[in-house]
């Protein structure tokens, strides 16, 4: 696994802060000039890559896509990758990608301020198309397997771990490096703050994101990438792999209501499929990793389909979107981290900022502060507009 997020730049510092309870929110001044009437947002260090990548490789990279090698960097490190191995085998790409707002709105600025296209130069095209990610890792890693983009909104990088885990089940492909990846600049997020989306609690930005609370005023937007070298089990054991987790489960479905209305019974059926395809029952999962991002209709449904299915059983729930705010198009599979981060350490992350329930949220055994316990089987949830939902099951090996 790979992680580049506002609450750390790779596993052991994202392990700390998971453990620590530890926000990565801050105040961006810029989105206030720029218009917004939030400027909350997760504070994310873009990386240095001048030294790691040549400059034609570089030019051709969105924000998104720079997390997404540094993440995909250290996934393969851990996996025992190397160019040779690259070289010699096959791996296929699938990330989860719903947006690449700046080069968008840059190379717009340009051609409305000169009118000329060979201003623009080479790097925007690959840049702005929503297939950024994969298109740049499939030529920067030479990855010959599947490769193609997700965008499913918030949902995205779940969907793109359960597709790479159908298509290494029914054997079309043996190894998968999926994930998913998020701009943070100001341009990608004003769409959201006209919704009036996001927690306007600027004068506390780490105590803005309150999964769950009863005094939740909306998301606090974020990203960065999260990257899994997802492999056939008889694959990784005759090469030496060091196996991390199983992913054993994936569950969808669509409310097919309105674009922006979440369900808790389309929940319950993407959570049912998963555990189902998994073998596993409700009894069995330890810990639940809730998508909730702090909305007060997300939260609720989510707390209502959950409390559906798990009510009087022991799995813990937490939303680590406390911490990280809302990752958008990466959230499914940066969770997917945390969760076998904490089944490595045998801790579940804290749902901090946590201060009073509702009458939805009453009801869920909330892990309000770091729980030192065994998991073994976690089940995370991805939730997206559109009515898009996903699932997976995550065991311990």
């Amino acid at each position: 696994m790979g992680i580049w997020s506002c609450i750390g730049t790779n596993k052991d510092k994202v392990t700390e802060s998971l453990k620590a309870g530890r926000s990565g929110i801050g105040l961006d001044k810029d989105r206030l000039e720029y218009g917004y009437q939030s400027g909350l947002t997760g504070i994310v260090e873009r990386p240095v890559l001048r030294g790691l990548l040549h400059r034609r490789l570089r030019q051709g990279l969105s924000e998104e896509a720079e997390y997404a090698y540094m993440a995909s960097k250290e996934a393969f490190e851990q996996a025992g990758i190397d160019d040779a191995f690259l070289a010699k085998n096959e791996i296929g790409v699938i990330f989860g990608n719903d947006s690449s707002a700046r080069p968008v709105i840059e190379a717009a600025n340009i051609m409305a301020e000169k009118h000329d296209t060979q201003l623009l130069g080479s790097g925007f095209i690959f840049q702005s198309m929503n297939s950024t990610v994969n298109m740049n890792l499939s030529s920067i890693f030479h990855l010959k397997g599947v490769n193609f983009s997700v965008s499913s909104a918030c949902a995205s990088g779940s969907h793109s771990i359960g597709l790479a885990y159908l298509l290494i089940k029914q054997g079309l492909q043996d190894r998968v490096l999926c994930g998913g990846a998020q701009e943070v600049n100001y341009y990608c997020m004003a769409t959201f703050d006209a919704l009036n989306a996001f927690s306007k609690r600027m004068d506390e930005p780490q105590k803005a994101s309150r999964p769950f609370d009863r005094d939740r005023d909306g998301l606090i937007p974020s990203g960065g990438a999260a990257a899994l070298m997802l492999e056939d089990y008889e694959s990784a054991v005759n090469r030496g792999a060091t196996i991390l987790a199983e992913v054993c489960g994936y569950g969808f479905s669509s409310n097919g209501g309105g674009i922006s209305e979440p369900s808790d019974e389309g929940s319950v059926i993407a959570m049912t499929r998963a555990l189902d395809d998994a073998g596993v029952t409700a009894d069995e999962v330890d810990y639940i990793s809730a998508h909730a991002t702090s909305t007060v209709q997300g939260d609720m449904f989510e707390a209502m389909a959950i409390d559906r299915m798990f009510r009087g059983k022991h799995a813990l729930v937490s939303s680590t979107k406390g911490m990280t705010g809302h990752e958008c198009w990466m959230s499914g599979a940066s969770e997917v981290v945390y969760s076998i981060l904490m089944m490595q350490g045998g801790f579940i992350a804290p749902n901090i900022n946590f201060e009073n329930s509702d009458e939805y949220s009453e009801h869920l055994n909330l892990a309000t502060h770091t729980v030192e316990t065994e998991i073994n089987t976690v089940l995370s949830n991805s939730f997206g507009f559109g009515g898009t939902n996903s699932a997976l099951v995550i065991k311990k090996i």
